[in-house]
């Protein structure tokens, strides 16, 4: 079976997809695959309620209990090894992750970054697509390098900057088509493995 970790900080929308996908499609049955754990950083992660309802196995391990980044990240590693993940699925965890923690997991970590990379890495990617002129904004799949927000394209979607729209409204035209391009793009890469 191949497992699925995905690492959440937050309501974990993407993850959600990601999770009903994979039953609607009936990964484990074509692909041999399921999300196996959902890990998050924050124990009131809205997420984790989500996948315990699903019966998805959930850790929380708190970064403010390390006294490093090497630390946390180097626990973090145990917990998701324990799974003997096929994939490392980031979907809105909110922490820069260490060189040794992304060449640990090198060509099966994968992020979704919410801007057209490789514009708009980092935060406020939507305020700034809009300060910018833009006039098509939307998501990007890519495997994860130690460089951030960097790192081999696996799928994107492009959505319209509308004239009245501020970064909240694009932020939710985008979130729609994350919704969708994260799915495809894990199930392209288990087929793959």
């Amino acid at each position: 079976m191949k497992n699925i970790v995905i690492l959440i900080s937050g309501g974990g929308s993407n993850m959600a997809a990601i999770v009903k996908t994979a039953e609607r499609e009936r990964w484990q049955d074509k692909l041999g695959a399921r999300v196996a754990a959902v890990l998050s950083n924050k124990a009131d992660a809205k997420g984790l309620l989500f996948a315990r309802e699903q019966g998805i196995a959930t850790e929380v391990l708190d970064h403010k209990r390390y006294d490093s980044r090497e630390a946390f990240d180097a626990a973090l590693m145990a917990v998701i090894d324990a799974y003997q993940p096929a994939l490392v699925v980031l979907a809105g965890f909110m922490r820069i992750l260490t060189p040794g923690f992304v060449s640990h997991y090198e060509g099966r970590l994968l992020n979704i970054h919410p801007s057209l990379l490789p514009a708009f890495p980092g935060l406020h990617t939507h305020q700034r697509a809009i300060e910018a002129g833009c006039k098509f904004a939307g998501a990007t799949v890519h495997q994860v390098t130690a460089e951030l927000d960097h790192g081999p394209i696996l799928a994107q979607a492009v959505v319209p900057v509308l004239p009245d729209d501020d970064e909240h409204t694009l932020a939710a035209r985008v979130l729609t088509q994350e919704h969708l391009i994260y799915p495809r793009a894990v199930a392209e890469l288990l087929q793959k493995q």
